[in-house]
C-alpha cells in the first residue's frame, strides 16, 4: 500500500481528528482559519474550535483576486496563475497560524479548503440551453498539501453540482449535523457577501431540511463603499445610518425574477453588483440621491430580502429561533432592522451554540471533510437541490 494511503487510512480511524477548516468568501476580507477537534461523524459529530483567526490579505493580493472575480471576460492566463498563487498564499497563512498557535504540521490530520469562488453560474443565472449549473473555486488543493505537508480536501462544490445541485449553499450539511435540536425550529442565518439560511425543523426530519441563498448580504454595500468612499466596508453602519431609505429605489431593487424563484436557489455578485444598482437607479429615477441614501437603501434591501424569505417559510404564530453568523451580523443597522421586521423571532448568534459566528463557515468545511473521510452521505430524501453526497477531493501531502 502507498504510504500516503496508509497514513490517510490511519488518520480516518482515529477516535478524534484535528482538522483545519478554511473559508475565503466573496467579501475577500481574508482567509478564515479554524482549527477544529472533531469526534465521531454523522449525528454523533462533536466539534470544538481550538483556535481561530482570519489571515489578512494584502491590498495587492485582494486586487489580483478582484481582477478575475465575478466577470464573464477575464485574462485566462491570470486565472491559471491565480489558481496556484491563491493556494500558495493560503498555505503560507496556514503555516503562519500553526507557528503562532504552537502546533507542528504532524499534529494536524487534515485541511479542508473551500478555495476562492471566482464565478458562480447556476442555470437560473446563465440561462444557456444545453449547459448545466456551474461554479468555479480556485486555490489548488495539491499546492496547499505540498506547502503545508498536510493532507488536504478541496473543491467541495463540484460533487454537489455533479449530483444535481447548484454547488451552493453547502451549509445545510454541516448545519444539520452540528446545530439541529429536537423541539426547536431553527434558522441558521449567514449574512456574508450573499445571505443564506438553513432551515432545521424541530422534528429533525432530514428530508424537510433545506438551505438557500436569499439575496445580497454585504456585497452591494461593500462594492458601493469601495467605489465611492474608498473604504472596504461600512464600519458600524456609519454611512448607511446617516442616510435615509428611498422607497422608489428599494422597490426597483426588489424587482428581480430571482426573488420569485422557489427554494432552494443560489446567486452571487454575478447578479447583485453595481451594474444591478445602476439599472435600479435608472428605473426609479434616483440617480441623483445622496450616496448616504443609497447606502441606507441598500441596507434595507438586504433586510427585505432576508426577512421576506424567512416569512415565506413560516406563519405568524411559528416560534422561530434565528442564529446569526457572518460579517453582516456586525452591521448594527442591518441587525436592528432585521429584528424589527421579524419581531416574533428569537434572535441569537452561533456563539450561543459554542461556535464562533465568524468561524462558522470555516468550521462547516472541516465537518464536510470529516464526513467524506469518516462518515457517509446524509439521506435528505429526494429534495431538489440537496443531493445526498459526500464532497471534497483528496490531495496527498507527498
Amino acid at each position: 500500500m502507498n504510504l500516503q494511503i496508509q497514513k490517510l487510512y490511519e488518520k480516518t480511524n482515529k477516535a478524534e481528528r484535528l482538522i483545519i477548516g478554511l473559508m475565503s468568501g466573496t467579501s475577500m476580507d481574508g482567509l478564515d482559519i479554524a482549527l477544529c477537534n472533531i469526534k465521531g461523524s454523522g449525528a454523533e459529530t462533536e466539534v470544538k474550535i481550538l483556535k481561530f483567526k482570519t489571515g489578512d490579505y494584502t491590498d495587492d493580493f485582494r486586487a489580483k483576486i478582484k481582477a478575475i472575480f465575478s466577470k464573464k471576460e477575464v485574462d485566462l492566463q491570470l486565472v491559471c496563475l491565480m489558481n496556484e498563487h491563491i493556494a500558495n498564499v493560503h498555505g503560507e497563512l496556514i503555516n503562519q497560524a500553526l507557528k503562532e498557535w504552537g502546533y507542528e504540521k504532524e499534529q494536524i490530520d487534515f485541511i479542508a479548503s473551500h478555495g476562492q469562488t471566482i464565478f458562480h453560474a447556476p442555470k437560473s443565472l446563465h440561462k444557456l440551453d444545453g449547459y448545466p449549473n456551474g461554479t468555479l473555486q480556485i486555490g489548488d488543493g495539491d499546492h496547499i498539501a505540498m506547502k503545508t505537508g498536510i493532507i488536504t480536501l478541496s473543491d467541495f462544490r463540484q460533487k454537489h453540482l455533479a449530483a444535481g445541485g447548484e454547488g451552493a449553499p453547502l451549509a445545510v450539511y454541516g448545519d444539520y449535523l452540528i446545530f439541529s435540536k429536537a423541539g426547536e425550529n431553527r434558522i441558521m442565518l449567514n449574512i456574508g457577501g450573499i445571505s443564506n439560511f438553513t432551515y432545521l425543523p424541530a422534528n429533525l426530519k432530514a428530508e424537510e431540511i433545506f438551505s438557500t441563498d436569499v439575496g445580497p448580504g454585504n456585497t452591494l454595500m461593500d462594492q458601493f463603499m469601495q467605489q465611492h468612499f474608498n473604504r472596504f466596508y461600512d464600519k458600524n453602519a456609519e454611512i448607511s445610518s446617516s442616510g435615509k431609505l428611498n422607497d422608489a429605489l428599494l422597490s426597483a431593487l426588489l424587482d428581480c425574477d430571482f426573488f420569485n424563484d422557489s427554494f432552494p436557489k443560489t446567486t452571487g455578485p454575478e447578479l447583485f453588483n453595481l451594474e444591478y444598482l445602476i439599472r435600479a437607479q435608472k428605473k426609479s429615477s434616483t440617480e441623483n440621491i445622496s450616496k448616504e441614501d443609497v447606502m441606507a437603501t441598500l441596507c434595507h434591501f438586504s433586510v427585505e430580502t432576508i426577512s421576506n424569505a424567512i416569512k415565506s417559510c413560516f406563519d405568524e404564530t411559528s416560534e422561530i429561533h434565528i442564529f446569526m453568523s457572518g460579517g453582516g451580523m456586525h452591521n448594527p443597522l442591518l441587525a436592528s432592522l432585521l429584528k424589527s421586521k421579524l419581531s416574533s423571532a428569537i434572535f441569537k448568534t452561533t456563539d450561543d451554540l459554542n461556535i464562533n459566528p465568524d468561524a462558522k463557515e470555516a468550521v462547516l468545511f472541516a465537518v464536510l471533510a470529516n464526513e467524506t473521510l469518516c462518515g457517509k452521505p446524509i439521506n435528505f430524501g429526494k429534495r431538489q437541490g440537496v443531493p445526498s453526497v459526500c464532497m471534497g477531493k483528496i490531495s496527498l501531502s507527498e
